[in-house]
């Protein structure tokens, strides 16, 4: 398998001026996370959004305040960092002085998130954080489902499908672990499994300018395109689909020319589009559950409840990370036309 990088390599995130909030070195072990924290389980929470121009995000927004009255937490109002890693530390400060008694946060930098980490715990408030798991700082839990696995199911999925010929992956932010995860495991499972395949890439940092931009250079040079992994469904769906069709090569599932199109999300439009056949299949992450256990986990943290690895209640596994934080990997299944109209699988249907 031979790999190819198109449209240059991505900019490192700024890492701002986060010198001034103490940045921790990490690898500590937080198999005790949330111990200290003293509001016995009550007080304000803060909720920090990495952005809202996805779907998948819109969806993730509109659970909180449900899951919020339901587990009886006291969430403010969630903040939106509108995709600005500087904008998502300002927030957490601001949110800290007013005196929160606990945060959950989707981190936009694996990073850069360690300053803000390392602010919370310093004011003894405990955090669960969403989606994306923190290279530094202590978090009481991390709530995600298998970036890994993404990637190889997407693998699997396009290289039984197609057997051989080129696939294009559309990246994430290399500056986040879940673009990087799912980028990774993606290129390895190609290489070790399915030899005959070309994968061609395109860093888009979770922007659908940059995908359509990218898709648009990338196919004009390669029209023998027979497969393509979308890493985020909620940005990059739309201009992926708009492209192809621009190009000629929107074509169903069954027609002469489809190109074979896998996704993460399961956000309502790809379900949709499963059902249109102008995809074929999404690995569903969760937005229902991340709200839920987000805010659950933070609540007992809240309490002075602390965690440990192993199987859980909700058909999940905490694995203790290589920096000793604990994570809450949630199941994604996957999604297919023999698959999509059950309810079970649909996590993502608020907006």
């Amino acid at each position: 398998m031979r790999v190819r990088k198109t449209l240059g390599t991505i900019a490192s995130l700024t890492a701002i001026a986060l010198a001034a909030t103490g940045c921790g070195s990490g690898g500590e072990d937080t198999s005790n996370a949330g111990a200290s924290g003293g509001s016995g389980g009550g007080g304000k929470v803060g909720v920090e959004l990495p952005l809202l121009t996805s779907p998948f995000w819109q969806a993730y927004s509109a659970y909180v305040p449900e899951k919020a009255k339901e587990l009886g937490v006291d969430a403010l109002p969630a903040v939106n960092a509108d995709g600005k890693p500087a904008q998502q530390i300002t927030d957490i400060q601001n949110l800290l002085s007013q005196g929160i008694k606990g945060l959950v946060v989707a981190p936009l930098d694996s990073a850069a998130i360690g300053a803000a980490l390392k602010l919370a715990e310093r004011k003894d408030v405990p955090v669960v954080s969403v989606d994306v798991a923190p290279e530094k700082g202590k978090v009481a839990m991390v709530v995600r489902a298998n970036n890994v696995a993404y990637g190889q199911k997407a693998c699997k999925f396009l290289g039984d499908e197609i057997k051989s010929g080129k696939v294009v992956q559309i990246m994430g932010a290399l500056s986040s672990i879940n673009g990087r995860e799912r980028s990774e495991a993606f290129r390895d499972c190609m290489k070790q499994d399915y030899p005959d395949m070309e994968v061609l890439q395109i860093p888009a940092d979770w922007e659908s300018e940059k995908a359509a931009a990218g898709l648009e250079s990338l196919y004009a040079q390669n029209r023998d395109i027979k497969g393509i992994y979308m890493q985020a469904g909620g940005v990059y769906l739309a201009p992926t689909l708009q492209t192809l069709k621009r190009a000629g090569a929107l074509k169903k599932a069954g027609e002469k020319g489809h190109i074979t199109i896998i996704s993460n999300d399961g956000i309502p439009q790809e379900l949709d589009a499963i059902r249109a056949g102008t995809i074929d299949a999404t690995v569903s992450q969760p937005a229902d559950t991340y709200a839920q256990y987000g805010l659950d986990y933070l609540k007992r943290a809240m309490a002075g409840e602390t965690f440990k690895p192993g199987k859980t209640d909700h058909d999940s596994t905490i694995v203790k990370l290589p920096n000793g934080n604990l994570e809450d990997q949630l199941p994604a299944p996957l999604v297919t036309k023999e698959n999509v109209d059950d309810p079970a699988l649909w996590g993502n249907t608020k907006s």
